[in-house]
């Protein structure tokens, strides 16, 4: 894993960013202590599938019933 100071991350920020992307991490120190760590993100999960969560989600009879009027005033507050 590679090092960069602050000055060095603001000035060569796109640059930094490309080696990211391509797999690479990086630290960025501050007085030679790293204080933060530029990685790069897990691709995207693929393609969402309407439907693929039914059956593992159960809504009640009653989640449309009214709230106890205690709970009510809170939110009259």
């Amino acid at each position: 894993m590679n090092t960069v100071n602050i000055h060095e991350a603001k000035t060569h920020l796109s640059a930094i960013l490309k080696r990211v992307e391509s797999g690479e991490e990086i630290l960025i120190a501050k007085s030679g202590h790293p204080i933060a760590r530029i990685s790069p993100l897990a691709p995207a999960s693929g393609k969402r599938e309407p439907g693929s969560a039914k059956g593992r989600l159960v809504v009640s009879e009653t989640f449309s019933d009214p709230l106890p009027a205690d709970l009510m005033k809170e939110f009259e507050k």
